[in-house]
């Protein structure tokens, strides 16, 4: 009985012991996530320098660091920068009234009366249209603009959460062997199955990040092209909004260009809106088409529904960690119920 309510008892207090550990950590979350998840991406890259180069643990993993800061963190940090000056000039010009939405849509009615006289015919005011529309147009370029402030001026926060990322990648990188060998031994679900979970998470972890990032680096350097050459105002600024827009499969970047190429369509500039209608569905789109499958799907082997659904599910949830973090809970979820299927009803036929 004495043994009992001890082990109880530890066991209690290990499980509260944890939680507020966790709870310590909530803070630097995206720090650490981020860190697993670089980490997971460039351990094949280590491995392959310290078998070429017969480096030690810490050369390796400080060599496989200053290429993930070259690779990844540099060319992401200069085209946020480019993006954010471009967003606080665009909220500059707006709160000064330089750029006037209520001009384009004069435009549009002046190119298609005919449209403006059947709204008339049903019922609907263009004037007040027009002031929706307008408003609508200011709010979507306010909100935009309002978050790239935003992030110019918690750059310092923003800086600090990218050091510690990098810190911890560092230990992370030179002890995985060591912390995956004490999380098998820590956790009570047998050492076969623990190492299948692990397994399963470097699989998704890498496919997501580095299909999506690929994915939408492509989209967005392709929108701010196409909307640079079309005269589009703070191109550069709508290229990162499209690159991450186009984490949402299915419709993603089309978001952005979309409502841009019927701008051009109602305000009379057809070639233009014929233009990046057709560079965005059939450039902009075929990427999507063609690489996220390939680099996503198939790598998490998931029905492209699934990669759909916990994607939005996981925006929903964690933010813009959720197009990482939701696909891993889908793919985690499938493994346990595969284990269990095998183990559990091996009468069953196929797997999950």
């Amino acid at each position: 009985m004495s043994d009992k309510l001890e082990r109880n008892t530890f066991l209690l207090l290990l499980i509260l012991v944890t939680v507020l550990f966790f709870q310590l950590l909530t803070p630097f979350f995206g720090a650490i996530f981020w860190a697993m998840a670089l980490t997971v991406i460039f351990l094949p890259l280590q491995q392959r320098l310290r078998q070429r180069f017969r480096l030690g643990p810490n050369m390796a993993a400080l060599a496989t660091l200053l290429c993930c800061i070259l690779v990844a963190v540099v060319p992401m940090a200069l085209v946020l920068i480019s993006g954010v000056q471009q967003g606080i000039d665009l909220y500059q010009r707006l709160e000064s009234g330089e750029i006037n939405y209520g001009i384009y849509v004069d435009r549009a009615k002046a190119a298609f009366p005919q449209l403006v006289a059947l709204l008339d015919r049903v019922g609907i005011d263009p004037d007040g249209l027009r002031k929706q529309l307008a408003d609508a147009a200011v709010a979507a370029s306010q909100f935009v603009a309002k978050r790239s402030l935003a992030i110019g001026q918690n750059a310092l926060n923003l800086s600090v959460s990218v050091v510690l990322m990098l810190y911890l990648t560092f230990f992370f990188l030179r002890d995985n062997r060591f912390l995956i060998e004490l999380l098998i031994r820590a956790l009570p679900l047998g050492d076969a199955r623990e190492r299948l979970l692990i397994a399963k998470f470097a699989e998704v972890t890498r496919a997501t990040v580095k299909g999506n990032l690929v994915v939408a680096a492509t989209q967005g350097a392709l929108g701010a092209l196409i909307f640079w050459i079309l005269g589009v105002q703070a191109a550069m600024l709508w290229g990162v909004v499209m690159a991450i827009a186009s984490l949402i499969p299915a419709v993603g970047a089309a978001l952005i260009w979309g409502p841009v190429a019927i701008y051009f369509l109602i305000s009379g500039e057809y070639t233009s809106g014929i233009v990046l209608i057709a560079f965005g569905a059939g450039v902009i789109g075929l990427v999507d088409n063609l690489l996220r499958p390939v680099l996503v799907g198939r790598d998490t082997r998931m029905p492209d529904y699934l990669v759909l659904l916990s994607t939005l599910g996981g925006f929903a949830m964690f933010g813009i960690n959720g197009f990482v973090i939701g696909p891993l809970v889908a793919a985690l979820f499938l493994a346990f119920w595969d284990i269990f299927i095998r183990e559990f009803n091996p009468e069953t036929v196929g797997t999950v």
